[in-house]
């Protein structure tokens, strides 16, 4: 057994996974998984640059999980940084709060690295069952960029493409400061035109439609399906390894984005910081459950954070 932490630090949100990994059997048991919103990427897509009040917000959960990993008594650590500072002209300032905190370097990682991780977390469990076919498409609906990978025991193909919830709310739905409550019609044909534009894009490389089981990750996917089970709470027993049908996830979009901010913010599920993005989130889901033809969706809760994990165990 080894014991490892691993901080993933996205778009939207940081999420921390401090786990004891068995190489031999292909265990990985948790000791503590918790993530916190902090929009480290507000803004980047109109400035280019990560905010102070958002490089404040991370730091702060950063602090945080160096108490976790200390108390845990970790061997190892790797810190991945995702798509918002990938983005920023000022990540160098990033860099340095990470390292004077946690001690280690963020590794700001290619969206094709991001694909590996995501791929891993997410299949590595699946692999041996015999009701899900492969090829896989793994999706990684992230803030700022969605991951799509396709492959069996290993990556095929991968592509990072630059659609996420955070993005297409802040490019399509904010006017003035104000995200709009709810979208008009334009609006949310333009962030399906974006979507589109990304899967075409990510079709150059990725053969999509060529899987056989759609697998889902990160936060609007999961929240997707707290939503559909109608769960009083988050859970994430429950929504692991959840199926979601192509028509029910098409009710589930259709309503968030014609609820109102309070509408949404009511949903029992519901994060706060995800009440203004899931929108957009679940549009991307759909659109690609549409374009490959998918009737389903396999929604996972492991995904690019086990997969940090695994490569440093």
């Amino acid at each position: 057994m080894t014991r490892v932490a691993a901080v993933d630090c996205g778009t939207n949100s940081i999420r921390l996974l401090v786990a004891d990994a068995n190489p031999a059997t292909g265990e990985l048991t948790d000791l503590d998984r918790r993530m916190t919103i902090v929009r480290l990427g507000q803004g980047v897509d109109r400035t280019g640059r990560l905010a102070p009040e958002a490089l404040e917000r991370t730091f702060a959960a950063c602090r945080e999980y160096a108490q976790v990993i200390k108390e845990y008594g970790a061997e190892r650590l790797r810190f991945v940084a995702t798509s918002a500072s990938r983005d920023a002209e000022n990540r160098d300032e990033f860099v340095r709060g990470v390292v004077d905190i946690l001690g280690v370097e963020p590794e700001v990682i290619s969206g094709d690295q991001e694909a590996e991780f995501s791929f891993t977390g997410a299949t590595k469990e699946l692999t041996g069952r015999d009701d899900l076919a492969k090829p896989f498409l793994v999706v990684d609906i992230g803030g700022g960029s969605t991951e799509f990978v396709v492959g069996g025991d290993h990556v095929r193909a991968a592509r990072s493409v630059d659609v996420g919830c955070v993005r297409m709310t802040e490019r399509h739905l904010v006017r003035d400061g104000v995200v709009s409550d709810p979208p008009t019609e334009e609006q949310i044909a333009a962030i399906r035109a974006d979507i589109e534009a990304a899967l075409d894009l990510a079709e150059e490389t990725v053969p999509l439609r060529e899987a056989h089981t759609l697998v889902g990750l990160a936060g609007s996917v999961t929240t997707v399906s707290a939503i559909a089970q109608d769960l009083p709470e988050y859970d994430s027993a429950r929504i692991h390894h959840s199926r979601l049908s192509h028509d029910r996830v098409r009710e589930i979009t259709t309503s968030l984005l014609h609820a109102t901010h309070a509408e949404r913010a009511a949903i029992p599920s519901m994060h706060p910081g995800r009440v203004d993005v899931i929108g957009a989130g679940a549009l991307v889901l759909l659109s690609i459950m549409e374009r490959i033809g998918a009737e389903e969706v396999v929604v996972s809760e492991h995904d690019i954070l086990d997969g940090i994990a695994w490569s440093v165990a």
